[in-house]
């Protein structure tokens, strides 16, 4: 565990109830996230990964256990959050632009400062020219980066990403996964990120935590060190540390899956 952590988990537990019963989900999780990281979570399908990202988020409480927050400043507020969901939600209705300043909207933060923000990261993520377009009129790789500039013009300090690429094709996949990396990563963002693909797991974080079954525990944690004068996530897959990454989690994570 480290000093400088931005977020420490401790011992988080949650189970889903109903009439039938109880479904225990996460046991005990405990893991630190520090400013600036990109942390990849993987594990078996099932296991509680977008449970454990919207506990993060506060949309869930814990059962037990505790979020403990360290701000430069000393002070106890908790991160902005953003959070990126697997689909776009985009709203026909609306423009691009209406879509991206639809969070400030809400915020009532319809600021100039936020408002060149947008103009800027539109022009960034290489919509500017489609600012008045309707979401049907794009492909689903921009819609992705909408939705994704949607979610930083409210400037969370912490990112949280549930497979923003699973809808995408495996091409568009990995050219959109790889340009929206390297825009988040300029800005110095805190970013979690769900994904079954290990492949990318690898190439974007910096850290990759592997859960097991349900109830999910951390089985392990994996540094992230590519040894690439190119550091794109492209790059990344050629690196010769690359497939000795993939097969350690493909292992701790086929074996979670074997077991009965």
């Amino acid at each position: 565990m480290t000093t400088n952590y931005m977020l420490r988990l401790r011992n988080i537990c949650y189970a889903y109830h109903t009439l039938y019963g109880e479904t225990n989900v996460l046991d005990n999780i405990s893991f630190d996230v520090t400013a600036g990281e990109f942390v990849a979570v993987v594990g078996p399908s099932g296991c509680g990964k977008s449970t454990l990202l919207s506990i993060i988020a506060g949309l869930l409480s814990p059962e037990d256990g505790t979020i403990a927050v360290n701000n430069p400043d000393g002070s106890l507020h908790y991160p902005r959050v953003g959070y990126m969901l697997q689909h776009d939600h985009l709203f026909e209705w609306r423009s691009i632009y209406k879509n991206v300043i639809l969070g400030l909207e809400i915020s009532h933060m319809l600021t100039e400062e936020r408002l060149a923000y947008v103009n800027q990261l539109l022009a960034d993520y290489g919509l500017e020219q489609f600012r008045d377009k309707r979401p049907s009129e794009l492909s689903g790789g921009m819609k992705q980066r909408a939705a994704l500039i949607r979610t930083l013009a409210l400037d969370p300090q912490l990112l949280l990403l549930d497979e923003p690429f699973s809808a995408l094709d495996y091409q568009t996949r990995l050219s959109v996964s790889a340009d929206i990396c390297r825009l988040i990563r300029r800005t110095g963002k805190t970013v979690i990120l769900i994904t079954h693909d290990l492949s990318e797991a690898i190439s974007l974080a910096d850290r990759v935590i592997v859960l097991s079954r349900r109830p999910s525990t951390v089985k392990c944690e994996l540094p992230i060190h590519l040894s690439l004068a190119d550091n794109s996530p492209l790059a990344a897959r050629n690196a010769p540390e690359f497939s000795a990454y993939f097969n350690k989690l493909w292992e701790e994570i086929r074996n979670e899956e074997t077991i009965q």
